[in-house]
């Protein structure tokens, strides 16, 4: 009887070694085709936030298969959505802008990809393996990183007792004016939160700050003196991680100041903005959160931290350069800028790869695969900015003329036109603004 017992334990410690974990029955899982598992971080590094995980049941619960619950596109609850055959498989469809999702490998035929779990069965039991403590209901989370009071008294417009005032402009001009890199990437995440539950249903109107604050001893000078590595050392590869952990910095704030800027924006000076606006934005800001923390968390990992090495501040000058036009904005930071990074994520990700750094590796392939989206926002409310002005605008021509007037010099090749392409710019955008 010992001996059953020391190996039942042996063997309950090697499924948690190995991260499986026993979700239901069969019979149970298997009465809906699409169940959202809730992420228990109780015990873990929050600063990750991990997405809830989607597990599918098929073939009248014979399969299971499991993927992040959250639409790689805009974050659309996939376990609202339908599973459909699609290109000889099935995959699950998001109920907000019909992206497809394998349910076997995450590809989809838009070109995104979502995140998926090795699934088991056994013993009419479904088990999936993942880092994080899985649910069936909601867990409720008490964050160490930033407590309660912290964020009442930073950004009171979050919490219950402020209800009233709420205002997504009153966050983005407090989240604009919050100097800790930590706090700012909470604050965000967690303003995204309310956003989706409803929490902040005024879209209000406040002025932003002419410039977002900083820490005081983070050195920041001019972008021609950085000095980002090739990333065939150590010291090297942690100066191209903190280079990118302050690229996603300056980019929550683009994020943030484009929804307070022009929260009074109206085409033809008649119709508001729509609210999908605001959404696709803010959701934006909540993925270049992630990106810090996923990033910070990485030079940790490499005995680092943010603020160890200069910064600059290219990206904000940009931003003030084009603060008075919408057009101008999502041209050059949402649609230059954005991506440019797509541009150079393939030799980025060979400089990790060649020094064996698979950690940063599956980092870059993350903030890539979120960045294809940003680009598809800019691309998207330019366009729609340009044919709803009255009379209509040509966006492509535009755009050439607002590169040209707001961004200095010629756009520089190679191009990923795959990524591009993925995000909806073709080639046709930005091949006439190279150098001849």
């Amino acid at each position: 009887m010992d001996y059953a017992k020391e190996l039942l334990s042996a063997l309950n410690e090697f499924v948690v070694d190995t991260k499986w974990q026993l979700i239901g029955s069969i019979d149970e899982l298997k009465q809906r085709a699409c169940t959202r598992l809730y992420v228990d971080t109780e015990d873990d590094e929050l600063s990750m936030h991990p997405d809830d995980v989607l597990l599918i049941s098929v073939n009248n619960g014979n399969e299971f298969y499991a993927m992040d619950c959250s639409c790689p596109h805009e974050g659309g609850p996939l376990e609202l959505g339908d599973i459909e055959e699609i290109n000889g498989g099935l995959s699950v469809v998001c109920p907000w802008h019909s992206y497809d999702f394998n349910i076997k490998t995450g590809s989809s035929s838009m070109g995104l990809w979502n995140t998926t779990y090795e699934t088991k069965v056994a013993n009419n039991a479904v088990y999936i393996k993942h880092d994080f403590k899985l649910s069936l209901k909601k867990v409720c989370i008490d964050t160490d990183i930033v407590n309660d009071s912290v964020i009442r008294d930073t950004v009171g417009s979050i919490t219950k007792e402020n209800e009233q005032e709420e205002s997504l402009c009153t966050i983005a001009k407090t989240i604009l004016s919050t100097p800790d890199p930590i706090l700012k990437s909470t604050l965000t995440r967690s303003a995204y939160q309310d956003w989706l539950q409803g929490r902040i249903p005024k879209i209000g109107k406040d002025t932003m700050p002419s410039q977002p604050k900083r820490l005081d001893d983070l050195q920041i000078i001019q972008p021609g003196r950085i000095k980002r590595g090739k990333g065939g050392t150590l010291q090297s590869r942690i100066a191209l991680l903190h280079s990118s952990a302050n690229i996603e910095l300056w980019a929550i704030d683009l994020s943030w100041d484009i929804i307070g800027r022009f929260s009074s924006f109206q085409t033809n000076g008649e119709i508001d903005l729509p609210r999908e606006f605001f959404h696709d934005f803010i959701k934006v800001a909540d993925d270049e959160a992630k990106h810090f923390m996923l990033l910070n968390d990485r030079l940790k990992e490499l005995q680092s931290e943010f603020g160890c090495l200069p910064v600059h501040n290219g990206l904000w000058q940009s931003a003030d350069e084009t603060k008075d036009n919408i057009l101008a904005r999502l041209a050059i930071v949402h649609m230059v800028h954005e991506a440019r990074g797509l541009d150079v994520h393939p030799k980025t990700k060979q400089r990790f790869s060649s020094q064996g750094d698979t950690s940063s590796v599956q980092l870059m392939d993350v903030i890539y695969r979120d960045e294809i989206t940003h680009v598809a926002c800019g691309m998207k409310w330019f366009t729609y900015i340009c044919t709803h002005t009255k009379p209509p605008i040509d966006p492509v021509s535009t755009f050439h003329k607002l590169v040209k007037k707001h961004f200095k010099g010629y756009l520089k090749p190679p191009f990923n036109t795959d990524g591009r392409s993925i995000a909806g710019m073709d080639e046709k955008w930005y091949t006439p603004l190279v150098k001849p």
